[in-house]
C-alpha cells in the first residue's frame, strides 16, 4: 500500500522506508515553536527535567504574540521568562515586541518553515504550515520542552482524508469560506486525529493566503494536520523566503484514505459559523437580520496582506456603522508596513476603525477587544466557543474578511454586493 503526503514526511523524518496509519514513530524535527503563553510552561518542564542545552538554536522559534504588548504583570513576567531563556541558549528566532508578529503568519513569512519539513508547536494552530506541504501539528508544552532538548517527538501516524478540490472561487469567496464549508460538512470531529490532505485542479484558484487559512483551521475539524500538494504557487511563495533545500512529497496513487471528498469551489458561497462551534455554519443566503457590536479583522487565520486588501477595498470611502467597533490587526510588522504604504491604514482609520499592532489579542479573549455580556462580534478568527472572546453570554460569528468588512458597515451580518 502506498503512502499519503503526511506519511511520506513522517517516514523520512523517522528514518523509515514506509509507515502505516496507527504506527508509533519517533521523528526528527525541523522546527519547534512556542509563544508567550505556552513557552513558559515548556521552559519550566525543560528545567525540571534537568536539560542543560537545546538540540539546535536555529530550529527553535519563540514568538511573543498572545498577550503582547503585555496586558498585565503576569503577561510581562511570562515574556521575561521567555526572553531570559532565549538569551541563555542563544535562540536564533526569538521575536519580541517591535519585530514580532502573529506566530503562524510570521514563520512562513520569514521562511522558517518549508515543504517536506516536520514541525511541532505548542499552539494548536501550528497546523497552518501544511499549506506549504509540510507536516506541522500542535503539541503540549511538555512535548515542546522535549523537542527543544532532543530535536525529536513521538507521533502516531494519522489516517488520512482526501479533499479533491475542483473549479474556481467566486468573487468575495475565499479560503475562509472553503474551510468553514468543509467543517460545516464533516463537523468539528470529522477529521479527528486524521490528516486532511488537499489536492486537485482547484488548487490553482487558491492563493497561498487561502491555503494558509484553510490549513490553519484543520484543527477545528479535529485534524492532526492539514497539508496541501506542492505546486507552482507554493514554490513561488518559498522562492525568495526559503534558502535551504526542501522536498515536495507527492501522494502515491495507491495511498489509503479513510474518506474522499470532492469539493466544487465554484459552488461555495460566503459562509459564516454561528455560535458556539465552527461547524454551525450558514451561507450568507440563509442569514437573517443579526445586528452586531464588534468586528475583528486579523488573527493567524486572516491577518495577511490579501485579507487587509480585501477589507480596505470594501471599506474605502465608507463609514463603520455607529453601533459597531471595528478592530483591524495586521498579522506581522511587514504586513503592517505594506498596509501603510498601500494606503490601507488611511482607509481603515477614515472609516472609523482602530488599527492595532500585531497581536493575537481578542481572538482568545486576551485583550484588545474583549466582549461584554450579550455582545456579538463578527471575527475573521478561528474559534467561536462559549466565552472565547469575552463574557460567556457574548457571541462570536466566524467569517471571511469580506463578510466582516461588509458587516462593519451594515451594522449586521452582511456580504459585499457582487458586481
Amino acid at each position: 500500500m502506498g503512502m499519503t503526503m503526511t506519511q511520506k514526511i513522517l517516514a523520512a523524518h523517522a528514518g523509515l522506508d514506509t509507515v502505516q496509519a496507527g504506527q508509533l514513530i519517533r521523528a526528527k524535527l525541523d522546527m519547534v515553536l512556542g509563544n508567550d503563553i505556552t513557552s513558559p510552561v515548556a521552559i519550566n518542564e525543560f528545567e525540571k527535567a534537568g536539560f542543560t542545552s537545546v538540540f539546535d538554536k536555529s530550529k527553535i522559534s519563540m514568538v511573543m504574540d498572545h498577550f503582547t504588548p503585555n496586558k498585565d504583570i503576569k503577561a510581562a513576567e511570562q515574556c521575561k521568562q521567555c526572553r531570559t531563556f532565549a538569551r541563555t541558549f542563544g535562540i536564533d528566532h526569538f521575536y519580541d515586541v517591535g519585530n514580532m508578529g502573529i506566530e503562524h503568519a510570521l514563520l512562513p513569512e520569514k521562511g522558517l518553515v518549508a515543504a517536506g519539513e516536520c514541525i511541532i508547536g505548542a499552539d494548536s494552530h501550528t497546523c497552518t504550515y501544511g499549506a506549504l506541504g509540510a507536516f506541522s501539528t500542535g503539541v503540549g508544552s511538555t512535548d515542546m520542552a522535549a523537542g527543544m532538548a532532543t530535536g525529536e517527538a513521538w507521533f502516531k501516524v494519522p489516517e488520512a482524508i482526501l479533499f479533491r478540490l475542483h473549479g474556481s472561487l467566486q468573487k468575495y469567496v475565499s479560503g475562509k469560506d472553503v474551510i468553514l464549508h468543509i467543517i460545516g460538512m464533516i463537523g468539528v470531529d470529522g477529521a479527528l486525529y486524521r490528516s486532511m490532505e488537499f489536492v486537485g485542479d482547484g488548487l490553482r484558484s487558491l492563493t497561498m493566503d487561502d491555503r494558509l487559512c484553510i490549513a490553519n483551521m484543520a484543527i477545528e475539524a479535529g485534524g492532526k494536520n492539514g497539508i496541501f500538494q506542492v505546486d507552482d504557487i507554493t514554490r513561488t511563495y518559498m522562492k525568495d523566503r526559503v534558502t535551504r533545500p526542501y522536498t515536495a512529497y507527492e501522494p502515491d496513487a495507491d495511498a489509503e484514505y479513510i474518506q474522499i471528498y470532492d469539493i466544487d469551489l465554484s459552488a461555495i458561497r460566503p459562509t459564516v459559523a454561528f455560535p458556539h462551534l465552527p461547524e454551525n455554519t450558514k451561507t450568507i443566503d440563509e442569514i437573517g437580520e443579526i445586528p452586531i457590536d464588534q468586528v475583528v479583522i486579523g488573527s493567524c487565520t486572516n491577518g495577511r496582506l490579501s485579507d487587509m486588501k480585501t477589507a480596505a477595498e470594501i471599506l474605502k470611502g465608507k463609514k463603520i456603522h455607529p453601533n459597531v467597533r471595528a478592530i483591524i490587526i495586521p498579522a506581522t510588522q511587514a504586513i503592517y508596513k505594506e498596509c501603510m504604504h498601500a494606503g490601507y491604514l488611511d482607509i481603515f482609520i477614515d472609516a472609523g476603525c482602530v488599527v492595532s499592532t500585531p497581536t493575537c489579542g481578542p481572538c482568545l479573549g486576551g485583550h484588545m477587544g474583549i466582549l461584554a455580556a450579550g455582545e456579538r462580534c463578527v471575527a475573521t478568527t478561528n474559534r467561536n466557543f462559549v466565552g472565547r472572546m469575552g463574557h460567556v453570554t457574548s457571541e462570536v460569528y466566524l467569517a471571511s474578511p469580506a463578510v466582516a468588512a461588509a458587516s462593519a458597515i451594515a451594522g449586521r451580518i452582511s456580504c459585499p454586493k457582487e458586481g
